[in-house]
């Protein structure tokens, strides 16, 4: 070794020393967890990388979060409950306040959105009314009438600088609520298409007007850039966007709107992101813009989703699906289909509504209407209503939802017909 080299090497050393304590202690897997995972949970380690966020409030979290805790969230390292009120859950898992600390003084106190917020802050749930606890109609401007749904809107903009604190090495942020399903190992093979270092803004596409969004329910993923983008643009108005919020009804659609102003469009991502529970949506259906069908689509989230049966259902198929020796396999819609619609509807079912939407007519009993159908060369369902002899027929594949004086009936050699036509899904209809 030359003199040189010699004196050259402790600083060397010394370069290497700072360079592995940097990685040491920067890198993102150098972050715990924020929540102990199961010995007996195997997800794709994308997920040490994303941070779950899921949206609630007062008015529902103690009934529809605690069953997400052994169901959607059990094997999540990494996830936030964010609502308008903090409160415990569990022994380990609690829910944050997102509004206090980031919506204006100002506005908490004059907003009249906001009374729901002040009367809880101040005696909880004591401070909840009869009026705060009713299912108010869903119109096509959301909930007027609900208290709680009139601040929901409030917390879109709140929850992206609380997640980027939440988990500062994040790369994904996957919001949903709290009646909505993911399928998680559908959703790591999904963003293994993208490179997180994009702004990328991935959803269910709606519209209000000329703005196009993703539709919060249904669950949408924002990459890191996007996140920022966000942060940056609300962080610059004089009042944090809070005068757009108020004169806005949905949160969500905001959200869209500031990530449109920050150069980062939506991605259309239905089917594989869904507003329907399983039982509501079409298998059959196809894209606007392509003819591909639901079919071969991977299945990522569903929505509306009526409490902890709907969950467990769903998680059951699922681990139905790895024990039939799929493990590691994309599971389709095509394979929803099989697994949960099939089954029930190969007889007629009193106090059912299978969404048939084509009113044909009256006729005197459910077996004429069924009749109606079965002259229709492309009619898949027929519903028939008890009260009047109305009757509806169908070309579309839905299973549907329970419904006191309806009688629904399905085609069910067509449907298989229909079925084995669409095939085994050699090809993968994915986006992105």
């Amino acid at each position: 070794m030359t003199l040189r080299l010699r004196r050259l090497l402790p600083a060397v050393l010394l370069v290497g020393i700072i360079y592995t304590l940097h990685h040491t202690f920067t890198s993102p897997q150098s972050l715990p967890p924020l929540h102990p995972v199961p010995a007996d949970c195997a997800l794709p380690s994308i997920y040490n990388d994303v941070l779950v966020i899921l949206k609630t409030g007062i008015t529902e979290a103690r009934d529809k979060v605690p069953p997400h805790l052994t169901t959607t969230l059990r094997c999540i390292p990494n996830y936030v409950l964010y609502s308008d009120y903090a409160e415990p859950l569990s022994a380990r898992v609690s829910t944050q306040d997102i509004l206090g600390p980031y919506i204006s003084a100002t506005t908490q106190a004059t907003n009249p959105d906001f009374a729901l917020y002040q009367r809880v802050r101040l005696a909880g749930h004591a401070g909840l009314t009869a009026a705060d606890l009713v299912a108010d109609v869903n119109t096509p401007i959301g909930k007027p009438n609900n208290p709680g749904w009139k601040l929901d809107k409030w917390k879109f903009l709140p929850m992206v600088d609380a997640a980027l604190a939440a988990r500062p090495t994040a790369q994904w942020f996957v919001f949903m609520e709290a009646d909505t399903y993911l399928l998680w190992h559908n959703l790591a093979a999904w963003l293994a298409r993208f490179s997180p270092a994009e702004p990328l803004y991935l959803g269910n596409q709606m519209q209000i007007v000329d703005a196009l969004f993703a539709h919060g329910g249904s669950g949408f993923v924002l990459s890191r850039p996007a996140m920022e983008r966000a942060r940056a643009l609300r962080a610059r108005s004089p009042d944090g966007w809070e005068t757009a919020v108020d004169a806005h009804w949905a949160g969500d659609c905001l959200l869209g709107i500031l990530l449109e102003s920050g150069g980062v469009p939506l991605t259309w991502s239905w089917p594989m992101l869904q507003i329907a529970p399983p039982r509501e949506v079409d298998y059959f259906s196809a894209r606007a813009d392509t003819p591909a069908r639901v079919w071969c689509y991977p299945a990522v989230s569903f929505h509306h989703l009526e409490g902890e049966a709907d969950l467990v259902e769903l998680a059951e198929m699922e681990a139905g699906w790895e024990r039939d020796g799929h493990r590691g396999q994309v599971l389709l819609y095509r394979d929803v289909f099989w697994r949960m619609v099939w089954g029930q509807i190969q007889s007629v079912r009193p106090g059912w509504d299978n969404l048939a939407g084509e009113e044909v007519g009256r006729t005197t009993t459910g077996d004429e209407c069924r009749e109606m159908c079965a002259h229709e060369a492309l009619c898949l369902g027929y519903r028939f209503a008890v009260a009047d002899g109305r009757c509806w027929i169908g070309r579309g594949m839905q299973l549907g939802r329970p419904a006191d004086g309806f009688v629904s009936g399905w085609m069910t050699q067509r449907i298989q017909a229909v079925a084995e036509s669409l095939g085994q899904c050699q090809e993968i209809s994915w986006i992105g």
